[in-house]
């Protein structure tokens, strides 16, 4: 009786397991979109300031038993070396600084600039560039000094082969650097509202022009593709649970309805 009751737990938890959705871990290697898809005119990534905050930022990290440190001031970085890409078995996911990974956005991950930055990459091979937005940490192989975003490596014509060599040569609007890091908010007190989600990034646009003259704080729209692609327009970061409040209460005399995420 004791083995049967063994074995039917058993069961019921093979059968729990095989009921979760798959995570990237039951990705054995990593892959670009099931169909084809034309990426050629993905637009690159317009370079802004942006406050940078504590997330994705830790300083320094450990990885893999190697320890890194974030530069303190990128102005005149440029680095030559192999890039690679990364595609399905990340999309969707978490970037380090809380962000969703796209696949199909004009993003990269580097091991030791601040986040948000901005670099310009070329394929040594071809001569093509394109501008990302790093939001990530990585890679973490040997000889590779940024990973790219699916559709980069697309634009940048190495998708095939892996890798490629490239220059990769900061951004700085203004040839300021962002303000300084500031803490982060408490775990509870998201950092983040969503105002609104659209199909057309024509609408999300429009919403955000008009957020940029009510209120006092950054205004963004953040591209999310699953069975279709959706334009989410978020307020923030905010620095305090204080100014999140501020900032919800100015939305709603204006008439406009958010939620908080992270």
């Amino acid at each position: 009786m004791i083995r049967c009751r063994y074995i039917l737990l058993l069961l019921c938890v093979l059968s729990a397991c095989s009921s979760q959705p798959p995570s990237r871990y039951s990705m054995s290697q990593d892959r670009g979109p099931d169909k084809a898809v034309d990426m050629s005119n993905i637009p690159d990534a317009v370079p802004r300031h942006e406050t940078r905050t504590i997330a994705g930022n830790k300083n320094p990290y450990t990885v893999l038993g190697k320890t890194y440190h974030l530069l303190e001031d990128e102005r005149g970085y440029k680095e030559r070396g192999h890039a690679s890409w990364y595609g399905k078995k990340f999309h969707g996911h978490n970037t380090s600084n809380g962000e969703v990974y796209d696949m199909y956005g004009m993003t990269a991950a580097h091991k030791t600039l601040p986040i948000p930055s901005y670099v310009r990459v070329t394929n040594l091979n071809n001569n093509r560039q394109v501008v990302v937005r790093v939001n990530d940490r990585g890679p973490f192989h040997g000889g590779r000094i940024i990973d790219l975003s699916y559709a980069a490596a697309y634009r940048l014509g190495f998708v095939d082969q892996g890798t490629a060599p490239v220059e990769v040569e900061i951004i700085v609007p203004g040839d300021q650097p962002p303000p300084p890091l500031r803490a982060p908010m408490g775990a509870d007190q998201p950092p983040y509202l969503q105002v609104g989600a659209f199909g057309s990034r024509a609408n999300a646009e429009k919403l955000r022009d008009e957020l940029s003259g009510h209120i006092q704080a950054p205004v963004s729209i953040s591209e999310v593709r699953t069975a279709r692609i959706l334009y989410r327009v978020r307020v923030g970061p905010m620095q305090s649970a204080h100014e999140r409040e501020s900032v919800r209460q100015q939305l709603q005399r204006g008439g406009y309805q958010s939620q908080p995420v992270h």
